[in-house]
């Protein structure tokens, strides 16, 4: 895993700096710009967020193969410590010559099912988590459910409501009740 880590890594740094932005500032006198002052600065964190989910959707199976590096004596078998270790790209069960680029985003593994129960991976699954019925986001029934659907539960939601600050040093508050609605995963 180290050595994928560290592409990885070297992938996520190139995405950062592949959106650094320029920005310049203007100095003289009445505003005039005869010295200005340039640096890069970091593009909004959303904005690189939404590159690298774009990458990672688009991310390359791939495999760790060694190539034996000849010694100056025995050419016949390489010991482990002369292999170089690189990457080759994965297409199904099939390995292809070339390497993955570097603006590629690689995995050795697929992701676990998170929509599914699987404790040796890690994942609790979705079912009976809380979600959002109105919303389209992560946090929306339609992908938290997994298009399982979900439950409505209905209650009365007992809070304290309408306080008063009365001098000196009380508040009062008044007990309010308000049906709500709960959406689960199925």
């Amino acid at each position: 895993g180290g050595f994928l880590i560290d592409f990885n890594v070297t992938f996520n740094l190139q995405a950062v700096k592949q959106n650094l932005i320029v920005e310049c500032k203007c100095h003289g006198v009445s505003g005039s710009c005869t010295m200005k002052t340039c640096w890069k600065s970091l593009p909004p964190f959303r904005q690189i967020g939404d590159n690298l989910m774009k990458k990672y959707y688009r991310a390359r199976a791939v495999a760790v193969r060694s190539t034996p590096q000849p010694g100056p004596r025995d050419t016949s078998s390489y010991p482990r410590r002369n292999r170089k270790m690189h990457l080759v790209l994965l297409k199904g069960r099939t390995v292809l010559k070339k390497p993955p680029k570097k603006s590629d985003l690689v995995y050795l593994q697929l992701s676990p099912n998170y929509c599914e129960r699987d404790l040796a991976a890690g994942s609790l699954g979705t079912f009976g988590r809380s979600c959002n019925r109105t919303s389209r986001g992560i946090d929306g029934c339609d992908m938290m459910c997994c298009g399982r659907g979900y439950n409505t539960h209905q209650y009365m939601k007992t809070f304290q409501c309408r306080c008063k600050f009365h001098w000196c040093c009380k508040v009062e508050c008044e007990t309010c009740n308000e049906r709500t609605e709960e959406y689960t995963c199925k």
